[in-house]
Protein backbone atom coordinates (compact mmCIF):
# COMPACT_ATOMS: atom_id res chain seq x y z
CA UNK A 1 0.00 0.00 0.00
CA UNK A 2 3.05 2.24 0.37
CA UNK A 3 3.00 2.62 -3.60
CA UNK A 4 -0.13 3.81 -4.01
CA UNK A 5 -0.01 7.45 -4.16
CA UNK A 6 -4.26 8.20 -3.17
CA UNK A 7 -6.53 6.25 -2.09
CA UNK A 8 -10.54 8.02 -2.87
CA UNK A 9 -13.73 6.38 -1.30
CA UNK A 10 -16.51 6.53 -3.56
CA UNK A 11 -19.47 6.40 -0.88
CA UNK A 12 -22.99 7.49 -0.44
CA UNK A 13 -25.37 7.32 3.03
CA UNK A 14 -28.24 5.62 1.09
CA UNK A 15 -28.25 2.37 -1.42
CA UNK A 16 -29.63 2.68 -4.91
CA UNK A 17 -28.48 6.16 -5.68
CA UNK A 18 -25.55 4.59 -8.41
CA UNK A 19 -22.87 4.77 -6.64
CA UNK A 20 -21.04 1.82 -7.50
CA UNK A 21 -22.15 2.66 -11.12
CA UNK A 22 -19.90 5.83 -10.63
CA UNK A 23 -17.10 4.11 -8.71
CA UNK A 24 -16.52 1.91 -11.98
CA UNK A 25 -16.98 4.60 -14.27
CA UNK A 26 -15.07 7.07 -12.65
CA UNK A 27 -11.97 4.91 -12.14
CA UNK A 28 -11.98 4.12 -16.05
CA UNK A 29 -12.20 7.60 -16.25
CA UNK A 30 -9.04 8.16 -14.53
CA UNK A 31 -7.29 5.18 -16.08
CA UNK A 32 -8.14 6.73 -19.45
CA UNK A 33 -6.25 10.02 -18.38
CA UNK A 34 -3.13 7.82 -18.52
CA UNK A 35 -3.15 7.41 -14.61
CA UNK A 36 -2.03 3.31 -12.79
CA UNK A 37 -5.96 2.93 -11.07
CA UNK A 38 -6.76 0.45 -8.95
CA UNK A 39 -10.49 -0.30 -8.07
CA UNK A 40 -11.38 -2.38 -4.54
CA UNK A 41 -15.22 -3.70 -4.20
CA UNK A 42 -15.52 -3.22 -0.43
CA UNK A 43 -19.29 -3.60 -0.51
CA UNK A 44 -18.27 -6.35 0.95
CA UNK A 45 -22.07 -8.01 1.55
CA UNK A 46 -23.09 -7.18 -1.63
CA UNK A 47 -20.49 -6.90 -4.14
CA UNK A 48 -20.94 -6.33 -7.63
CA UNK A 49 -17.94 -4.79 -9.63
CA UNK A 50 -17.15 -8.03 -10.92
CA UNK A 51 -20.50 -8.23 -12.47
CA UNK A 52 -20.29 -4.73 -14.18
CA UNK A 53 -16.42 -5.70 -15.55
CA UNK A 54 -17.94 -8.45 -17.05
CA UNK A 55 -15.68 -10.97 -15.12
CA UNK A 56 -16.53 -14.51 -15.12
CA UNK A 57 -18.32 -16.24 -12.25
CA UNK A 58 -15.54 -18.47 -11.88
CA UNK A 59 -12.69 -16.10 -12.16
CA UNK A 60 -10.42 -16.34 -8.95
CA UNK A 61 -7.42 -14.21 -8.30
CA UNK A 62 -4.30 -15.74 -8.30
CA UNK A 63 -2.51 -16.26 -4.42
CA UNK A 64 1.68 -15.29 -4.23
CA UNK A 65 3.17 -16.99 -1.52
CA UNK A 66 0.10 -18.12 0.00
CA UNK A 67 -0.44 -14.86 1.66
CA UNK A 68 -0.84 -12.43 -0.37
CA UNK A 69 -3.82 -12.01 -4.07
CA UNK A 70 -2.88 -10.87 -7.46
CA UNK A 71 -5.47 -8.16 -8.39
CA UNK A 72 -8.06 -9.20 -11.50
CA UNK A 73 -6.69 -6.90 -14.32
CA UNK A 74 -9.98 -5.34 -16.36
CA UNK A 75 -9.52 -2.95 -18.63
CA UNK A 76 -6.59 -1.75 -17.86
CA UNK A 77 -7.78 -1.66 -14.09
CA UNK A 78 -6.06 -3.66 -11.01
CA UNK A 79 -9.30 -4.84 -9.40
CA UNK A 80 -10.25 -6.52 -6.08
CA UNK A 81 -13.71 -7.81 -5.05
CA UNK A 82 -15.30 -10.06 -2.15
CA UNK A 83 -17.00 -11.42 -5.30
CA UNK A 84 -14.05 -13.23 -6.45
CA UNK A 85 -13.84 -14.67 -3.40
CA UNK A 86 -17.31 -16.64 -2.87
CA UNK A 87 -20.12 -17.78 -4.70
CA UNK A 88 -22.38 -15.42 -6.40
CA UNK A 89 -25.27 -17.19 -4.77
CA UNK A 90 -23.53 -17.19 -0.72
CA UNK A 91 -24.97 -14.37 1.45
CA UNK A 92 -22.00 -13.15 3.43
CA UNK A 93 -23.90 -13.42 7.24
CA UNK A 94 -21.61 -11.88 9.22
CA UNK A 95 -21.27 -9.63 11.81
CA UNK A 96 -19.61 -5.95 11.54
CA UNK A 97 -16.10 -7.12 12.71
CA UNK A 98 -16.06 -9.74 10.13
CA UNK A 99 -16.72 -7.76 7.53
CA UNK A 100 -14.51 -5.24 8.34
CA UNK A 101 -11.86 -8.10 8.46
CA UNK A 102 -12.31 -9.25 5.50
CA UNK A 103 -11.81 -5.30 4.05
CA UNK A 104 -8.73 -5.23 6.01
CA UNK A 105 -7.44 -8.35 4.23
CA UNK A 106 -8.38 -7.27 1.02
CA UNK A 107 -6.83 -4.18 0.78
CA UNK A 108 -3.59 -5.03 2.92
CA UNK A 109 -3.14 -8.35 1.42
CA UNK A 110 -3.24 -7.57 -1.98
CA UNK A 111 -0.15 -6.89 -4.14
CA UNK A 112 -1.51 -3.75 -5.55
CA UNK A 113 2.08 -2.23 -6.75
CA UNK A 114 2.51 0.88 -7.91
CA UNK A 115 -0.39 2.88 -8.24
CA UNK A 116 -1.79 6.52 -8.95
CA UNK A 117 -5.61 6.35 -7.46
CA UNK A 118 -6.88 3.25 -5.69
CA UNK A 119 -10.72 3.93 -6.49
CA UNK A 120 -12.88 2.03 -3.45
CA UNK A 121 -16.31 1.09 -4.26
CA UNK A 122 -17.90 1.87 -0.32
CA UNK A 123 -20.94 0.34 0.85
CA UNK A 124 -24.06 2.74 1.76
CA UNK A 125 -24.02 3.82 5.12
CA UNK A 126 -21.91 4.81 7.74
CA UNK A 127 -20.98 1.42 9.70
CA UNK A 128 -17.70 -0.67 10.64
CA UNK A 129 -16.38 -1.10 6.89
CA UNK A 130 -16.10 2.83 6.75
CA UNK A 131 -14.75 3.43 9.90
CA UNK A 132 -12.09 0.00 9.20
CA UNK A 133 -11.03 2.01 5.94
CA UNK A 134 -10.21 5.16 8.02
CA UNK A 135 -8.21 2.65 10.53
CA UNK A 136 -6.12 0.99 7.92
CA UNK A 137 -5.68 2.83 4.75
CA UNK A 138 -4.61 6.82 4.49
CA UNK A 139 -7.55 8.19 2.29
CA UNK A 140 -6.67 11.16 0.19
CA UNK A 141 -10.43 12.04 0.24
CA UNK A 142 -14.36 10.53 -0.19
CA UNK A 143 -16.72 11.24 -2.95
CA UNK A 144 -20.22 11.28 -2.38
CA UNK A 145 -22.75 10.17 -4.73
CA UNK A 146 -26.08 10.99 -4.21
CA UNK A 147 -29.78 11.45 -5.86
CA UNK A 148 -31.59 14.71 -6.02
CA UNK A 149 -34.08 13.37 -3.81
CA UNK A 150 -34.69 14.89 -0.62
CA UNK A 151 -34.80 11.37 1.05
CA UNK A 152 -31.05 10.88 -0.35
CA UNK A 153 -29.75 13.87 0.12
CA UNK A 154 -30.52 13.38 3.91
CA UNK A 155 -28.29 10.11 4.37
CA UNK A 156 -25.84 11.77 1.69
CA UNK A 157 -25.52 14.22 4.60
CA UNK A 158 -24.73 11.64 7.56
CA UNK A 159 -22.44 10.20 5.08
CA UNK A 160 -20.38 13.96 4.57
CA UNK A 161 -20.17 14.17 8.59
CA UNK A 162 -19.07 10.74 9.03
CA UNK A 163 -15.90 11.08 6.83
CA UNK A 164 -14.98 14.74 8.67
CA UNK A 165 -15.58 12.61 12.16
CA UNK A 166 -12.56 10.74 10.84
CA UNK A 167 -10.89 13.48 9.07
CA UNK A 168 -11.23 12.25 5.30
CA UNK A 169 -11.37 15.51 3.39
CA UNK A 170 -15.43 15.60 1.14
CA UNK A 171 -13.28 15.91 -2.61
CA UNK A 172 -16.89 16.47 -3.99
CA UNK A 173 -19.83 15.35 -4.65
CA UNK A 174 -21.63 13.45 -7.58
CA UNK A 175 -25.21 13.53 -8.07
CA UNK A 176 -26.94 10.83 -10.35
CA UNK A 177 -30.04 11.04 -12.05
CA UNK A 178 -30.39 14.63 -11.74
CA UNK A 179 -32.57 14.87 -15.40
CA UNK A 180 -34.38 12.24 -17.43
CA UNK A 181 -34.69 13.33 -20.91
CA UNK A 182 -36.88 11.53 -23.36
CA UNK A 183 -35.41 9.32 -26.44
CA UNK A 184 -38.52 9.94 -28.63
CA UNK A 185 -39.21 14.31 -28.14
CA UNK A 186 -36.18 15.22 -25.72
CA UNK A 187 -38.69 16.24 -22.70
CA UNK A 188 -36.51 17.11 -19.87
CA UNK A 189 -38.07 16.48 -16.72
CA UNK A 190 -36.26 16.45 -12.82
CA UNK A 191 -37.97 12.98 -11.80
CA UNK A 192 -36.16 12.75 -8.61
CA UNK A 193 -35.97 16.98 -7.69
CA UNK A 194 -33.50 19.45 -9.24
CA UNK A 195 -30.22 21.26 -7.75
CA UNK A 196 -30.65 18.99 -5.02
CA UNK A 197 -26.88 17.87 -5.88
CA UNK A 198 -26.18 21.72 -5.89
CA UNK A 199 -27.71 22.35 -2.61
CA UNK A 200 -25.66 19.87 -0.83
CA UNK A 201 -22.22 20.61 -1.83
CA UNK A 202 -23.06 24.91 -1.16
CA UNK A 203 -24.31 23.56 2.17
CA UNK A 204 -21.02 21.94 2.66
CA UNK A 205 -18.57 23.99 0.81
CA UNK A 206 -17.12 21.45 -1.67
CA UNK A 207 -17.57 21.27 -5.32
CA UNK A 208 -19.61 19.71 -7.59
CA UNK A 209 -17.71 17.46 -9.79
CA UNK A 210 -20.65 16.32 -11.64
CA UNK A 211 -24.22 15.76 -12.74
CA UNK A 212 -25.73 12.54 -14.68
CA UNK A 213 -28.97 12.29 -16.42
CA UNK A 214 -31.15 9.39 -15.57
CA UNK A 215 -29.86 7.22 -18.67
CA UNK A 216 -31.23 3.78 -19.70
CA UNK A 217 -27.68 3.58 -21.59
CA UNK A 218 -25.87 3.66 -18.58
CA UNK A 219 -27.93 0.88 -16.26
CA UNK A 220 -27.49 -1.63 -19.55
CA UNK A 221 -24.34 -1.02 -20.18
CA UNK A 222 -22.71 -1.81 -16.47
CA UNK A 223 -25.23 -4.76 -16.89
CA UNK A 224 -23.78 -6.50 -19.63
CA UNK A 225 -20.06 -5.48 -18.33
CA UNK A 226 -18.87 -2.91 -20.29
CA UNK A 227 -19.49 0.09 -18.16
CA UNK A 228 -19.68 3.58 -20.10
CA UNK A 229 -16.39 5.01 -20.31
CA UNK A 230 -15.56 1.68 -22.02
CA UNK A 231 -19.02 0.94 -24.47
CA UNK A 232 -19.15 4.61 -25.40
CA UNK A 233 -15.87 6.40 -25.02
CA UNK A 234 -16.87 9.45 -27.32
CA UNK A 235 -20.58 10.41 -25.62
CA UNK A 236 -21.62 12.92 -23.76
CA UNK A 237 -21.81 11.03 -20.55
CA UNK A 238 -18.38 9.48 -20.77
CA UNK A 239 -17.26 13.14 -21.34
CA UNK A 240 -18.95 13.85 -17.79
CA UNK A 241 -17.18 11.14 -16.01
CA UNK A 242 -14.49 12.83 -17.42
CA UNK A 243 -15.04 16.19 -16.15
CA UNK A 244 -15.39 14.28 -12.58
CA UNK A 245 -12.11 12.83 -12.84
CA UNK A 246 -10.09 15.48 -13.98
CA UNK A 247 -12.38 17.62 -11.05
CA UNK A 248 -11.32 14.84 -8.49
CA UNK A 249 -7.59 14.89 -9.80
CA UNK A 250 -7.27 18.88 -9.39
CA UNK A 251 -8.80 18.74 -5.71
CA UNK A 252 -6.05 15.95 -4.74
CA UNK A 253 -3.58 18.34 -6.38
CA UNK A 254 -4.74 21.20 -4.28
CA UNK A 255 -4.32 19.74 -0.86
CA UNK A 256 -1.14 18.28 -1.47
CA UNK A 257 -0.40 15.91 1.75
CA UNK A 258 -4.11 15.55 2.82
CA UNK A 259 -4.29 12.30 3.66
CA UNK A 260 -4.84 11.15 7.33
CA UNK A 261 -2.08 9.94 9.07
CA UNK A 262 -3.49 8.73 12.29
CA UNK A 263 -7.12 7.89 13.08
CA UNK A 264 -8.67 10.11 15.51
CA UNK A 265 -10.37 8.44 18.74
CA UNK A 266 -14.28 8.65 18.50
CA UNK A 267 -16.17 8.60 21.28
CA UNK A 268 -19.80 8.59 21.47
CA UNK A 269 -21.88 10.24 23.69
CA UNK A 270 -25.83 10.76 24.09
CA UNK A 271 -25.84 14.27 23.43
Amino acid sequence: MNEIKHIIAVASGKGGVGKSTTAVNLALALKTMGHQVGLLDADVYGPSQQLMLGVAADVRPQQQDDQYLLPVEVYGLKTMSMGYLVNDRTPMVWRGPMAGGALAQMLEQTLWGELDYLVIDMPPGTGDIQLTLSQKANVSGAVIVTTPQDIALVDAQKGIEMFRKVDVPILGIIENMAVHICSQCGHREHIFGEHGGERIAADYGVPLLASLPLALSIREQTDAGTPTVIAEPDSAVTAIYLEAAAAVQAVLAGQGDGVVHQFPEIKISDD
